[in-house]
């Protein structure tokens, strides 16, 4: 793989843009600097933690930059004095003004985990999910002022599974845009990479998820509910309530046809976890977890909390 010897200057912040940046590592790419968010309070026990481009760039020896806001001015001046050629944006978290979009000579590209312009937004992949797509994919976009509206360079599809969760499609999503990412670069220096505008009237949103998107409607058919809780896993998680709990689901899929009972009806165990009715059918939840205890399988769970056949959720 031959490197690329443009100067790039990254932007990223999760797991997803560390996958990333180490693929333009890896092929010895020339990366010049590294931005990335502050590092942040998260968990119960609210510890500071470091994001995980930050530890790739501290474990490769990388300039790192942590700044609270991207476009303050001596922040733009300091990208500047780098003189990169392209800097590249996943998943960053911040929105770039005109100032620092026009630092690099070429331009700023982003990944975005969506077949542009559907899904536009900072929740692609569980919105795909959701709405239960059936195929999603990567696009390269040259970065403009608007949200996820930039001209198109390259894309590539990947299909979604029924079984697929949103952490599972954004892990195999990281591999799959990062050798996109490497191509899109390889193709500017060459100068054969495409730039195609957007079809804005074909552009649909995926806003950035809440805790109030994850409660689970059991008066929805058993196909909506279960897409919405494969979309939100591992976060925000699907929730529904049980005693006045939030009671967390992971691992749902299909079970029975038609139930002549309540929506929300716990129907029993069975092969693949605990039935519970829907409007339309039902579904089997695979995992549970009350709020504030760990995540279970389920029948790991049922002994702590028991469910007979005939309680109901989703009462408060």
């Amino acid at each position: 793989m031959k490197p690329v010897s443009l100067r790039i200057g990254f932007m990223g912040t999760p797991d997803f843009a560390a996958v990333h940046l180490g693929k333009l590592l890896d092929a010895e790419c020339k990366v010049v600097f590294v931005v990335t968010q502050p590092d942040r309070k998260k968990g119960r026990g609210a510890k500071i933690q470091e994001p995980p481009v930050k530890q790739v760039a501290l474990e490769r020896g990388l300039e790192l930059l942590q700044p609270g806001r991207i476009s303050d001015p001596e922040v733009v001046a300091q990208l500047s004095s780098f003189e990169p050629d392209v800097m590249v944006v996943v998943a960053y978290g911040q929105l770039l003004s005109r100032e620092v979009l026009d630092v690099p000579r070429l331009g700023t590209i982003n990944v975005h985990g969506s077949l542009l312009p559907a899904y536009r937004g900072a929740a692609p992949v569980n919105w795909a999910l959701i709405h239960g797509e059936k195929v999603t994919g990567v696009t390269t976009m040259m970065l403009d002022e608007g949200l996820d509206t930039g001209d198109i360079l390259l894309q590539t599809q990947m299909s979604i599974e029924p079984e697929d969760t949103a952490g599972m499609v954004v892990e195999r999503l990281a591999h799959v845009g990062a050798d996109l990412l490497f191509e899109t670069l390889s193709r500017l220096e060459e100068g054969t990479l495409p730039r195609v505008p957007q079809d804005h009237s074909k552009a649909t949103y995926a806003p950035k998820l809440t805790k109030a998107d994850g409660l689970i409607k059991w008066d929805e058919s058993a196909v909506r509910i279960v897409n919405r809780i494969r979309g939100l896993d591992p976060w925000p998680g699907a929730y529904t309530y049980l005693g006045g709990k939030r009671l967390l689901l992971f691992g749902a899929s299909l079970g029975a046809g038609a139930l002549s009972v309540l929506p929300g009806t716990v129907i029993g165990l069975t092969e693949n976890g605990l039935g519970v009715a829907a409007d339309e059918g039902s579904v089997e939840i695979r995992e549970m977890q009350m709020e504030g205890r760990k995540r279970l399988p389920v029948f790991e769970f049922l002994k702590g909390f028991p469910l007979p056949s005939g309680a109901v959720l989703g009462e408060r």
